[in-house]
């Protein structure tokens, strides 16, 4: 058996709920209802756990807001003793296209503050990334006030069938690995 810690990125309060940045609380919330199992506020976040093929998978949802992310992944891979290989990561990436999943084994930043509070609280890029593509419909100076809107109604009606295909993605990865789950799925 081995440990996990999926990290769903996203920003607490009822303002950020439905957001682009979101998008990486929604992908938990689903996997934990596809479970059925329930989170539960705890130290820097809410946590929960499922078991995915005898493996122990803790989810979590920082609650630290996006930029301090690291703080809250680092605290939960010591506390369960979680290998860097065994963490991975959900975010919006507004550099892929409205619904495109990429899965990545490392990686840089990309502008993203809560990857960078996590490359800073690791000391390393090297963990798995499922990035979801929100796009760039903004002008100059707008980055800010596009990653916090509400989803436009073309993108809300095909939210649901992306957040599940994350999470068969998330399955994989736990199932068969990083590599298999890129040459499946990217």
């Amino acid at each position: 058996m081995k440990k996990y810690l999926i990290v769903g990125l996203g920003n607490i309060g009822s303002n950020y709920v439905n957001t682009r940045h979101n998008v990486g609380f929604d992908v938990l919330d689903s996997l934990a209802e596809n479970s059925s199992v329930e989170f539960t506020s705890q130290k820097y976040g809410e946590l929960c756990n499922v078991k995915i093929e005898e493996n122990k998978v803790f989810l979590l949802k920082p609650n630290t807001f996006m930029n301090l992310s690291g703080k809250a992944i680092y605290y939960y891979m010591n506390y369960y003793k979680i290998p860097l290989e065994n963490l991975l990561v959900i975010s919006d990436d507004l550099h892929l296209g409205f619904g495109i999943i990429k899965f990545k084994k490392k990686g840089g930043h990309g502008g993203h503050n809560g990857h960078k509070s996590i490359m800073s609280s690791l000391g390393s890029p090297i963990y798995c990334r499922l990035k979801f593509g929100i796009g760039k419909n903004f002008n100059s100076g707008q980055q800010i006030k596009y990653v916090l809107s509400k989803w436009a109604d073309n993108e809300e009606a095909e939210l649901k069938k992306l957040i599940e295909k994350c999470c068969i993605i998330i399955r994989s990865y736990i199932e068969l690995g990083p590599d298999e789950t890129m040459n499946n799925f990217n």
